[in-house]
C-alpha cells in the first residue's frame, strides 16, 4: 500500500526529491571516497590497501544490488531506501571512531552494501516514473543530481580539511543524509508491487536473451574498470604523484565532478536522439583512456585539471548511455531486477578495477597501472563495437520485459 506522505506528493515534486536525495546520497559517498583513502594512508595502509577499501566496498554493492532489485519489484522503494541511508550514516559514524587499518574494510562493506540498495531503488524509481522517449534526459538528470553530490562531497570535505582532522571531517560530513529524508518517503510510490514473489530466474533468463544484453554488458565493465581504477587511486595519486596538499586533493576531485555533472543533461538529449548508441560509448572509454594515460605522467594541479575536464563529459556521455538500455531493456514488473543487474555489473567493474591493477601500480607505479588499464578498457569496448550489428541501435518498440510490454525478442532494438 502507498504510504500517505508519498500518496500526497505531485509527481514532479517526487522526482524533485529522489533527484535530492541522489545528490546527498552521493555528496556523502564521494566525500567518503576523499577522506577514507587519506585516514587510511595516514593510519599506516599501503597503496593496495588503499585500493582494496575501495575495492570491498564496491563489491559488497554488487553483491546486493541484484537482490535489492528483486526486493524493489517486490516490496518498493521507501523501505529499502531507509534501510540503506541509516546504513550508510552508521558505517560513517563507525568510520570516524576506527583507529586502525582493518576495521575499515567492515565498515567500507556495511557502506558498501548500502550503496547498492540505494542504487537499484533510485534508478528503478526514476526509471518507472518517466516514459520510454524521455528516459535518456531522465537518467541525465538523476546523474546530474549524483555528479553534483560528487561535486559538494570532496569540496566540503576537502575545505574542511583546512580547519578540522580527517577523523572529525568524516563524521561532519554524515550531516548530509538529512536530505535524503524527503526522496525516501516521496520513493513509496514507484509502482512495484508485483507479487511475484522472490524468484529471480524467469526475469534474469528473459533479460539475457535480449540481443543487447552482452555487449552492452561488455561495455560497461569496461567503461567501470577504467573509471574505478582512477576514482580508487586519485587522492593518493593527487597527493604521491602530482604532489598535491589535501585541501588541493579535494578540490581536483570536485572539479572532475563539475564537468562530470555539467555534462549530463547535455548527454541525455544527445542519447534520446541517438539512432546508435554504441559510438557514444567507444569514444568515451576511448577519450578517457588517452586522458589517464596521458595523466600518469603529470604533476601539479592545472594541466592534470585541464586534462580532467576533456576527458570526464565523455565517460560521463557513455555511462549515461548504457543507463538508457539497462532501462530499455526492462518492463514494468521486473524494473527494480533489471537495474539491479545494472548495479551488479557496475558494482564488479567498480570493485575490479583497483584489485587488478593496483598490484600493477604498487610495483611499477601510476603511470603504468594506468596505461594497462586502459589499453584493458578499450579492448573491452572494441570487443563491444564489434558485437554491435543491432543491439545498441535506439529502440522504438516497447519495452520487452513484463505484462502488457511483452514483445518477441526478434522485433525488439535496443
Amino acid at each position: 500500500m502507498v504510504g500517505t506522505v508519498a500518496g500526497l506528493v505531485p509527481e514532479s515534486r517526487r522526482m524533485v526529491f529522489l533527484y535530492v536525495a541522489a545528490g546527498a546520497v552521493f555528496a556523502t559517498i564521494a566525500a567518503r571516497g576523499v577522506t577514507v583513502p587519506l585516514y587510511a594512508h595516514d593510519l599506516g595502509a599501503s597503496r593496495f590497501e588503499v585500493g582494496a577499501l575501495f575495492s570491498v566496498a564496491t563489491i559488497a554493492a554488487a553483491l546486493l544490488s541484484l537482490p535489492s532489485g528483486l526486493l524493489v519489484d517486490r516490496f518498493g522503494a521507501r523501505t529499502l531506501l531507509g534501510v540503506s541511508l541509516a546504513a550508510t550514516a552508521i558505517s560513517q559514524l563507525a568510520t570516524a571512531f576506527t583507529f586502525s587499518v582493518p576495521p575499515l574494510f567492515l565498515w567500507q562493506i556495511v557502506g558498501g552494501l548500502a550503496a547498492g540498495a540505494q542504487q537499484s531503488a533510485l534508478f528503478s524509481a526514476v526509471t518507472e516514473s518517466v516514459s520510454r522517449g524521455r528516459l535518456g534526459r531522465a537518467m541525465g538528470w538523476l546523474t546530474l543530481s549524483m555528479q553534483v553530490g560528487f561535486t559538494l562531497g570532496p569540496a566540503i570535505a576537502g575545505l574542511a580539511l583546512k580547519w578540522i582532522d580527517l577523523r572529525t571531517d568524516i563524521a561532519v560530513t554524515t550531516a548530509l543524509m538529512v536530505f535524503t529524508i524527503p526522496g525516501a518517503l516521496a520513493a513509496s510510490r514507484t509502482r512495484q508491487h508485483t507479487g511475484q514473489g522472490l524468484a529471480l530466474r524467469e526475469p534474469l533468463r528473459a533479460l539475457a536473451r535480449q540481443a543487447a544484453f552482452v555487449p552492452v554488458t561488455i561495455g560497461l565493465i569496461g567503461m567501470t574498470l577504467i573509471w574505478g581504477t582512477f576514482g580508487a587511486f586519485a587522492p593518493i595519486f593527487a597527493r604521491e604523484a602530482l604532489g598535491l596538499p589535501s585541501f588541493q586533493v579535494g578540490l581536483l576531485l570536485g572539479l572532475q565532478a563539475v564537468f562530470n555533472a555539467g555534462s549530463r543533461p547535455v548527454a541525455g538529449r544527445l542519447v534520446d536522439r541517438a539512432r546508435r548508441r554504441w559510438p557514444i560509448v567507444l569514444v568515451g572509454v576511448i577519450v578517457w583512456s588517452a586522458a589517464m594515460v596521458i595523466l600518469g605522467h603529470l604533476t601539479g594541479f592545472l594541466v592534470p585539471a585541464i586534462v580532467i575536464a576533456i576527458g570526464t563529459p565523455f565517460i560521463a556521455t557513455s555511462f549515461v548511455a548504457i543507463g538508457v538500455v539497462f532501462g530499455d531493456l526492462s518492463g514494468a514488473s521486473t524494473r527494480g531486477v533489471t537495474m539491479g543487474m545494472y548495479g551488479t555489473v557496475l558494482f564488479l567493474g567498480l570493485s575490479a578495477g583497483p584489485l587488478i591493477f593496483g598490484p600493477f601500480i604498487q610495483g611499477y607505479g601510476y603511470a603504468a597501472g594506468f596505461t594497462a588499464c586502459a589499453a584493458v578498457a578499450v579492448a573491452l569496448v572494441l570487443v563491444m563495437a564489434a558485437m554491435q550489428a543491432q543491439p545498441l541501435r535506439r529502440r522504438t518498440a516497447p519495452a520487452p520485459l513484463g505484462d502488457s510490454e511483452t514483445q518477441p525478442a526478434a522485433t525488439r532494438q535496443a
